[in-house]
């Protein structure tokens, strides 16, 4: 007898511990197994039973449902539950106390604390601003001497460009008293380019002269065989820098000299003992005649007399040049 007590006292508690297990694991994957764990709650039943019977203890749960039913099984670990929470609930729970009001020396820590951020964070602010400013400063003196630069390649170029107006205006001065008519101080130097007597006087100021300014009879009559050896047998008029633009009949030249002498051209006379004609001949107007309409004066290449024209007509020209 004392055997069988041992023996149950041995066996039951791990029987137990295996029902436990048991009903954890069915917890856990119950509708997992079907079948499986009905047989397996059935084992566990009969074996409860039989020791019972062998122990001599007297037939508890296990005989209300002698089949080992499911409805009984349940019935029984509804049981077992319910009396684990009566335990947990009679386990006293340690009472957790409020925590303590905070005193006004954590306080004033507390914002010390933040204050020391915020101060960091500014000194961090004052670093980058004086990062950005001394940047800014050397972008600053980066662009004063890019400007600068700029400044001297432009003085440069302007003195480049002066130099080449002077090599040009010499070139034109060399050029016109080599190819030209050269008459004591003065060179003079055709142009067979057709262009209005604006247009002309800026190509000869470019190449460093001016429009002819026949200052006297004898500059006017070495033109006129110079012209008429250069264009004959043809009579083409060409622009001198005689004009009256400023008023009419106040002709100046170029330079804003009045001009002295005239060689304006005259109708043919008629011969002795010819009846004289009332209207002037259509071709050959006594000169000037245009008014206000003809301002400029140009200069015909067969006998040197002069025509006053419209000033945008495009006609030959010739320069004048310094010797």
């Amino acid at each position: 007898m004392q055997a069988a007590w041992l023996l149950g006292a041995l066996v039951v508690p791990q029987l137990l511990g295996f029902g436990h297990g048991a009903r954890g694991a069915e917890r856990e994957w119950e509708g997992g197994w079907g079948g499986a764990q009905e047989e397996e709650r059935e084992r566990e039943a009969l074996m409860l039973k039989h020791l019972q019977e062998a122990l001599g203890l007297p037939a508890g749960r296990g005989d209300e449902n002698p089949a080992g039913t499911v409805e009984g099984k349940e019935d029984w670990e509804m049981e077992e539950d319910q009396g684990e929470e009566e335990e947990e609930e009679a386990t006293p729970t340690p009472s957790s106390s409020p925590s303590p009001s905070p005193t006004p020396e954590d306080i004033v820590t507390y914002i010390l604390g933040r204050l020391a951020g915020l101060d960091a964070g500014l000194h961090q602010l004052h670093v980058r601003l004086h990062a950005l400013d001394t940047r800014v400063v050397e972008l600053t003196q980066g662009l004063r001497q890019l400007r600068n630069a700029a400044g001297d390649t432009r003085d440069a170029v302007q003195a480049l460009q002066e130099a080449q107006g002077r090599a040009e205006r010499e070139h034109g001065r060399l050029e016109g008293c080599l190819k030209g008519l050269r008459l004591g101080h003065k060179c003079f130097l055709l142009s067979r380019d057709f262009e209005t007597q604006a247009a002309a006087q800026a190509r000869c100021t470019a190449r460093g002269g001016t429009l002819a300014q026949p200052a006297d009879r004898q500059q006017m009559e070495a033109l006129t065989r110079y012209l008429r050896a250069a264009l004959a047998p043809y009579n083409w008029p060409v622009w001198l820098g005689v004009h009256d633009r400023r008023a009419e009949g106040l002709y100046l030249f170029e330079n804003g000299q009045r001009v002295s002498f005239f060689a304006w051209h005259r109708a043919p006379r008629p011969e002795l003992g010819a009846q004289p004609s009332a209207s002037p001949h259509p071709l050959s107007p006594d000169q000037p005649n245009g008014g206000t309409l003809e301002n400029c004066v140009a200069q015909a290449s067969d006998d040197g007399s002069w025509w006053d024209h419209d000033c945008q007509r495009r006609l030959y020209y010739v320069c004048e040049f310094p010797f």
